[in-house]
């Protein structure tokens, strides 16, 4: 008997057979990926998935039964997956994934359009923790919504595909960037100077704000969009580009937004896949990024409702199916970077390639505001992973006094359900390209489906 823990290299530990499954399943997760760089597309490409296998849509209200398959959208912005088990949801309660779709992003001010220089610029604030050096002189593209006059709501999606032009942020050149460079790695770039380029042809009028004229009746002939519109608007800048694989092998993947469809992912096709008979929900959430605010965010009431709903629907006492239930937050990790070794501390951090990380706690320095999740809970996770052949970790995000996260784990267990955060590990979190591996990624789809299997 070994009584030394050591984690596992899944790469190591796979035969061909599952090595080949391991690149398969990241093929059907870049596709994810690539069309659900916000959470409106996130929600859009998750109902598509469900509805090609069946699920049918669910309203407060309808009558449910064993076996039934559902999905909930709430404001097109998060989606709960439902799958009604045949099991008493009174004395086993539901067995809930909840991982976020919304990611760092650029988002447009109110009033974005403006001119300086001969060229039309689109002003942006930053949504979630971003370096903010890191969004100038990449390809970005623009996404989201338009509320026309009238109610009418318009999809936006420029910068994507083959022909599209791309938006950018312009940036110093370093001939000029003694003063600049000279500055706080976080303070050299201001948020305001976020301006994406817009266009810069005039509209040869007499105006002095002729290349903003001229933008403006661009965007109304091509997208019937006039400048109030913006007012009434969800739109945001995000890389441009499809994931890529990153190396000789193509072990790892590299793309916008990891975190955290790299997790969202793996519990939705643990949903589909796996044989449990207890009732699940797969949560999409919203807002994550910003402190799960806001009428799609984990603090609201949707997710209270809708488990007593369920309850209700199936004969259940909701306090009860409350108590009973156990969730898996699932959201990334820090990976282990040897390039920035001193922020990490190397017996608790996770590594690339060496499965899913569970994480007990994140928080800050004290462990400030998280949940921290008992020892039964983290023990019944243990049993289930080790039961099923799941290569799996432990981890901590960084040294306890340099930093810290936050994840949705603890508004879930504020209603009294037992709940430990379980993700994959990152590189460049929260950068425009964050790399995941793809094992770890497989890893997570294995550990999700053992969780609702125990």
């Amino acid at each position: 008997m070994d009584f030394e823990y050591k984690r596992k290299n899944y790469y190591k530990e796979a035969d061909e057979k599952e090595l080949k499954v391991i690149f398969d399943y990241a093929e059907g997760y870049k596709k994810f990926l690539y069309t659900s760089k916000t959470e409106r597309g996130a929600t859009a490409t998750a109902k598509k998935l469900c509805e090609e296998r069946g699920y049918k849509p669910y309203a407060f209200g309808d009558k449910i039964k064993a076996g039934d398959k559902l999905y909930f959208v709430n404001r097109d912005k998060n989606i709960f997956i439902i799958r009604v088990g045949t099991k008493d949801v009174a004395k086993h309660g539901v067995k809930i994934m909840a991982a976020h779709v919304d990611s760092p992003r650029l988002d447009l001010k109110p009033n974005p359009v403006f001119s300086d220089g001969g060229m039309a610029y689109l002003k942006t604030h930053y949504y979630g923790g971003i370096k903010k050096y890191q969004w100038t002189t990449i390809p970005l593209a623009l996404h989201g919504v338009v509320v026309l006059k009238g109610g009418k709501c318009m999809n936006v999606c420029i910068g994507e595909e083959e022909g599209d032009p791309i938006f950018y942020i312009s940036d110093l050149l370093p001939h000029l960037a003694q003063e600049q460079s000279a500055k706080p790695l976080g303070t050299a770039i201001s948020g305001e100077n976020l301006n994406a380029l817009l266009s810069c042809i005039p509209d040869g009028g007499d105006e002095k704000d002729d290349v903003k004229s001229a933008a403006l009746k661009l965007l109304h002939d091509k997208y019937g969009i006039t400048e109030i519109d913006f007012q009434t608007s969800e739109l945001c800048f995000v890389p441009a580009g499809k994931p890529r694989d990153v190396g000789l092998d193509r072990a790892l993947v590299s793309g916008y937004g990891h975190d955290d469809k790299v997790c969202a992912y793996p519990e939705m096709t643990a949903l589909f896949d796996s044989n449990t008979q207890d009732t699940v929900i797969a949560v999409f959430a919203d807002k994550e990024e910003t402190g799960s605010y806001g009428v799609t965010g984990m603090q609201s009431r949707v997710i209270l409702d809708l488990i007593e709903c369920i309850s209700r629907g199936l004969g259940a006492d909701p306090v009860l199916v409350r108590y009973n239930s156990k969730c898996v937050s699932a959201d990334v990790t820090a990976a282990y970077d040897p390039a920035y070794s001193d922020v990490y501390e190397k017996r608790n951090c996770s590594y690339i390639n060496c499965g899913a990380s569970l994480t007990k706690y994140h928080g800050a320095r004290g462990k400030n505001s998280t949940n921290d999740a008992s020892a039964e809970m983290v023990g019944y996770l243990r049993d289930a992973f080790d039961d099923a052949g799941v290569i799996w970790q432990t981890g901590e995000l960084g040294k306890i006094d340099i930093g810290g996260g936050g994840t949705v784990a603890m508004y879930i267990a504020n209603l009294g359900i037992d709940t430990c955060d379980m993700g994959v590990p990152v590189l460049s979190m929260h950068a425009p390209y964050e790399i995941i591996s793809k094992a770890d990624l497989y890893a997570m789809h294995k550990a999700m489906v053992a969780f609702l299997e125990k």
